[in-house]
């Protein structure tokens, strides 16, 4: 039995040694890095969940092991039997009720946080979907026109969702068409867009906070024809006074164009360095010419 366990500990070592993950990287059990403290919430419980797992696994397997191990058949004599006890019965049924309840208490206590939508936000932004790209707008900043700042996709220029830093964001999800899903792999949420969301009884509003500088890619993640792979954008996480210059830029006449600046001529004036790129820095452009491509050939007779 000792070298057993020896054998068992030495295995179970090489095996998380072999993995290359790092001490946080084992801590997390697979779960993604997130840059907002939603994320780190869900983490948290996911974690948590996963430890908890792991302990009643270890007691259940050690249980098992020294049934085997030590009350092996020994005679033909009938073992004492159990099924008739009743305080072990109702430990057997309390046991698993109180851990359930446990993970249910969790699991509320994290969503109504990731889902909790106080009052005042620092900063508003409708996201419109459409086959297939994205619109995002601010309602509370405007351009000298007085429309609201507004930065729509298109086949040659992926769209920038620009957002501050260490700021409560309040997301305003709808679609024109069909239904789209606005994804955001470091928020670690998703949530799908609906035409007309009010008369569908969806809940298109979510908040959140971005807490560290970055580009994030974004998808739509609600197969909604057929370029819906090349649905892409890119949230552009800026510090609070980047992001003030760059609104300021937005709500300003471009002297060179005469037209309000766009976001990539906003952030192309700014330079700032890979932050304020005028374009994505995590996805491609796409094409979506459907007669430029020439017939390849195959299956046709010679």
């Amino acid at each position: 039995m000792p070298r057993l366990v020896k054998v068992t500990g030495l295995i179970g070592l090489v095996g998380v040694a072999a993995t290359g993950c790092t001490t946080n990287e084992v801590l997390r059990f697979g779960w993604p890095q997130g840059v907002t403290p939603q994320a780190e919430s869900m983490r948290q419980l996911w974690t948590w969940s996963v430890i908890a797992a792991l302990a009643v696994g270890v007691l259940v397997w050690g249980l098992i092991f020294w049934s085997v191990a030590f009350h092996r058949k020994k005679s033909e004599e009938l073992p004492r039997q159990f099924q008739y006890n009743l305080p072990l019965e109702i430990i057997y049924s309390a046991i698993p009720f109180v851990m359930v309840v446990v993970l249910f208490y969790f699991t509320a206590v994290t969503q109504n946080y990731v889902l909790a939508k106080p009052a005042n936000p620092d900063v508003k932004v409708n996201v419109v979907s459409f086959q297939w790209n994205w619109e995002f707008n601010y309602p509370g900043y405007k351009t000298p026109d007085g429309q609201p700042v507004r930065t729509v996709g298109s086949s040659e220029e992926i769209p920038l969702l620009v957002l501050p830093t260490d700021s409560s964001v309040e997301y305003h999800l709808s679609s024109t068409d069909v239904i789209h899903s606005f994804f955001v792999p470091e928020f670690h949420f998703k949530r799908d867009t609906f035409p007309h969301p009010d008369k569908n009884n969806q809940d298109n509003v979510f908040q959140n906070t971005i807490d560290r500088e970055g580009s994030f890619v974004g998808r739509c993640a609600e197969l909604c024809g057929t370029y819906h792979s090349m649905m892409n954008f890119e949230v552009r996480a800026l510090s609070k006074d980047k992001f003030d210059q760059y609104m300021q830029l937005r709500t300003r006449i471009n002297p060179q164009t005469g037209s309000p600046y766009t976001a990539s001529e906003a952030l192309g004036e700014m330079k700032c360095g890979e932050l304020c790129a005028p374009r994505a820095v995590t996805g491609v452009p796409f094409d979506t010419e459907r007669t430029g491509g020439k017939p390849s050939g195959i299956g046709t007779a010679n």
